[in-house]
This record gives structure tokens, C-alpha cells and sequence, in this order.
């Protein structure tokens, strides 16, 4: 048996850092997102409130009549990783990160070349003003993607392995992100989503058990000896593993896991004849 380990430069993105209507996950941070594929209006969940926003009604009363307990505030991390994931399966997104030009649904507007979403209406927020994602928001996100896809692929290279069986996130974000959209997005390598689980706290939880058993203790001690480390930093291949990784999923690599779910490559088409401008905000 042998181990081999690697730190990727992610950055706080996911954390909802370097995002425009970023918070970290609190009561009023938007959770989970879908998107129709029709209309391409957004659909989307709450931190303390179970129901979806379709099943709102903002003019009630109280929360029985249909009044969300929180309003939407901002996006946490696991948040903007699905919201991005949908984007792109419903033709929003380009593979390459932009906003589709050739798209028609409302939600898409235009300030000169460059697009944004509405992913809540005035009437859904807290602060009655639109929540956009942003074209820079899609870019902070493809960044951090693609820094921690590089980092595994790096791992991969050097163990001579082409896939992976098993995917194992721990930490207390792994536990709510959802592993098909991990894969849509191309955070992780291609794996069949039943075999991506989440571990919660495992850096906690390995503190607390060599904290009370001390042959765990010596275990884990004599573990850090035999790692092999890889240094991302220095790789002479990081970078071209990480330019490829920008794209959604991936340039290159396959996704034979995503084949049924994943939409035709888009054409660039001329922009739609009105393009909706962005409020200021």
C-alpha cells in the first residue's frame, strides 16, 4: 500500500469569496439551484427554508400560507458550484465560461459584450434588489475548479492511474456538495457519481481518535513519513493540466459518467435581437 498527496491553489471562491453576492453558509445563502431548461429561470433553495423558491409566496402572511422563512440573502459555496453546473447544462454557458450570446431567456442581460444571470428577482431578496451571477463570478469559480482538478490529475499521472473508482470529499463543504454536480462542473475527475461520498470533518475526527488512542497516534505519525508528496507549485505540467481543466468539464478529458446529461457543444450564435441591460445595483 502507498499514499500520495498534493495542495491545490483553490482560493476562497468556494467558500463564496471573490463572488459578487457571496456569504458563507447561513441563514438566507442560496444552496442548491435548478434551472429550467425551458424558460431558463432558476429554482433555488435556501439556507433555513426546506421549500424551493417556486413554492414561495412572498405576499403571504405566514409560513404555513407560503412566506419563506429567509429571503434570499446571497450564495454559499455549494451554491454557485450548482448554479454554474446548471447554467452551463441548460445552454446559458458556453464550455469555455461565457455566457451564451444566443441564448433568449430573460434572465440572461448584457452590459456591452459582457453577460450576467438573474438568479433572484428583487421580490426574492432580502435587499429587493436582483442577486446576480456574473461573468466574474463564472471566472473565480472556473479558476478554483480548475486548480483543484490539475492537483488531482498531477496525482493520478504520477501514480500511472487513467481513472479513478472512488472519489472520497471530506471537510465540512465536501459533505454538501453534490457529486453529479462536481462532475458537470469538472471539479473532480470523471467517476460514477454512487462512488463519490462524503466524509464530513475527517481532519477532526483523525485529531480526536490520535488524541485518544495513542497506536492510532503512532499510525498517523509513522503515515507522514511514507506520503509522497507532489508539489503542484513546482510541476512542470500543473500548468497544462490546470488550462485545460478551465473549460466545463474539461478541454479534453472525457466524462463517460456524465454522456446522458451533458448538452451538444454550442455554436456561437449572434446575439438575441434586445439584449436586457444590467440594473445597477
Amino acid at each position: 500500500e502507498w499514499l500520495m498527496s498534493a495542495s491545490s491553489p483553490t482560493g476562497p471562491a468556494f467558500e463564496g469569496a471573490q463572488i459578487s453576492a457571496g456569504m458563507r453558509a447561513a441563514p438566507g445563502a442560496i444552496e442548491r439551484v435548478r434551472i429550467d431548461r425551458d424558460s431558463g429561470r432558476a429554482n433555488f433553495r435556501v439556507i433555513g427554508d426546506e421549500r424551493w423558491s417556486n413554492d414561495w409566496d412572498v405576499n403571504a402572511t405566514s409560513a404555513i400560507a407560503g412566506k419563506p422563512e429567509y429571503l434570499a440573502a446571497g450564495i454559499c459555496g455549494s451554491g454557485i458550484i450548482e448554479v454554474v453546473a446548471e447554467l452551463f447544462l441548460a445552454g446559458i454557458l458556453q464550455a469555455d465560461g461565457r455566457f451564451n450570446p444566443g441564448h433568449s431567456s430573460d434572465r440572461l442581460v448584457w452590459e456591452g459584450r459582457r453577460g450576467a444571470y438573474i438568479l433572484a428577482t428583487p421580490e426574492q431578496t432580502a435587499n429587493g434588489q436582483p442577486l446576480y451571477v456574473t461573468q466574474d463570478d463564472v471566472r473565480a469559480i472556473q479558476l478554483a475548479k480548475a486548480a483543484l482538478y490539475a492537483g488531482a490529475k498531477l496525482l493520478m499521472k504520477r501514480a500511472g492511474i487513467a481513472t479513478v473508482d472512488r472519489i472520497i470529499l471530506a471537510g465540512a463543504f465536501g459533505s454538501y456538495i453534490d457529486p453529479l454536480y462536481a462532475l458537470v462542473l469538472g471539479l473532480i475527475p470523471d467517476c460514477d457519481p454512487h462512488h463519490i461520498v462524503a466524509v464530513g470533518n475527517a481532519a477532526g475526527d483523525g485529531a480526536r481518535i490520535a488524541l485518544l488512542n495513542r497506536s492510532r497516534r503512532r499510525e498517523a505519525q509513522e503515515l507522514a513519513h511514507t506520503v509522497r508528496y507532489v508539489e503542484t507549485a513546482v510541476a512542470e505540467d500543473f500548468q497544462d493540466e490546470f488550462v485545460g481543466a478551465i473549460h466545463i468539464p474539461h478541454a479534453s478529458d472525457p466524462y463517460p459518467h456524465l454522456a446522458d446529461i451533458l448538452p451538444a457543444p454550442i455554436e456561437v450564435a449572434e446575439p438575441v435581437a434586445q439584449r436586457r441591460r444590467i440594473r445597477n445595483r
